[in-house]
């Protein structure tokens, strides 16, 4: 396990993120001392459709003044919307120690550095505590985890009775060779794709249950189809995922959006509920 996820940590790996950033501010003339949070949006959240699924998610549940932990949280962009939109308390842990220096380093950029905590640390093996959060939160991160069922039942345990598992995440809905690279894996060697059946199968044992779940497929296509046309009318924006992925974005993201489209992989979210025991 230690050197899958260190396989891992290499395929996110972009040393000096921070300061790459850093210079795409200096290069549209923002004051450094002054960046709002949509300054850095377009990079700081690694899944598709960004900022608006992130709020959208949020928006699914009470979540004002919550106490959040997003597993797999990349750059942080999700944690940062969450304590200054919705007033939580949140945080955030990746297997990356790069995206969380610079998660730390962007909270710290926008302000809201006291409000967000970040940890490096294994999404199979939470450092925290039995029943601390009223939330967990998770987008795009179980691909890269073959123990699924260790990965829940961590998330399980976390949460405090009541509590709410939000996820929004890539799913196998056809049994297929998928072609790589993918945004979270070079080759197959990486990738432990599985359907949201199974998920459910997994947290029902658990003793969680299922609110609501939404396909979100249609939005995501829609989302690439208009991002790969302003790529081909445009090139690469100043600030955004090609930050993160370089010369493989394109590939990467055409990889996804195909796979989508024939039906293979599906976009879903949901909520579920932690039953007390």
């Amino acid at each position: 396990m230690k050197n899958l996820n260190k396989d891992i940590e290499r395929h996110y790996l972009k040393e000096g993120l921070f300061e790459a950033i850093l210079n795409r501010l200096n290069n549209q003339n923002i004051d450094l001392g002054a960046v709002k949070r949509s300054d850095i949006a377009g990079v700081d959240e690694f899944h598709v459709r960004g900022a608006s699924v992130s709020r959208e998610l949020a928006e699914l549940i009470h979540i004002n003044g919550l106490k959040v932990l997003d597993v797999g949280c990349g750059l942080g962009g999700p944690c940062r919307m969450l304590v200054d939109e919705f007033n939580c308390n949140v945080t955030g842990i990746d297997l990356s120690a790069e995206f969380i220096k610079t998660a730390r380093a962007l909270s710290k950029l926008v302000r809201l550095d006291q409000r967000t905590d970040f940890v490096v640390g294994d999404a199979s093996n939470l450092p925290f505590e039995d029943s601390s959060f009223d939330v967990v939160w998770t987008q795009h991160v179980q691909m890269n985890i073959p123990d699924k069922k260790r990965f829940y039942s961590e998330i399980k345990r976390v949460l405090k009775p009541e509590g709410l598992f939000l996820y929004y995440d890539i799913f196998i809905s056809k049994d297929i060779t998928i072609e790589y690279p993918m945004p979270w894996a070079s080759s197959s060697d990486h990738s432990f794709l599985f359907n949201s059946n199974e998920m459910g199968l997994i947290l029902n044992e658990l003793g969680c249950k299922c609110l609501r779940a939404t396909n979100q497929t249609e939005a995501g296509i829609e989302y690439f189809d208009v991002l790969i046309a302003r790529l081909k009318d445009f090139g690469p924006p100043n600030m955004g995922l090609n930050v993160l992925m370089g010369e493989s974005t394109k590939p990467k993201l055409l990889n996804l959006l195909e796979h989508l489209k024939n039906g293979a992989l599906i976009l879903e979210s949901g909520v579920y509920k932690k039953e007390s025991s």
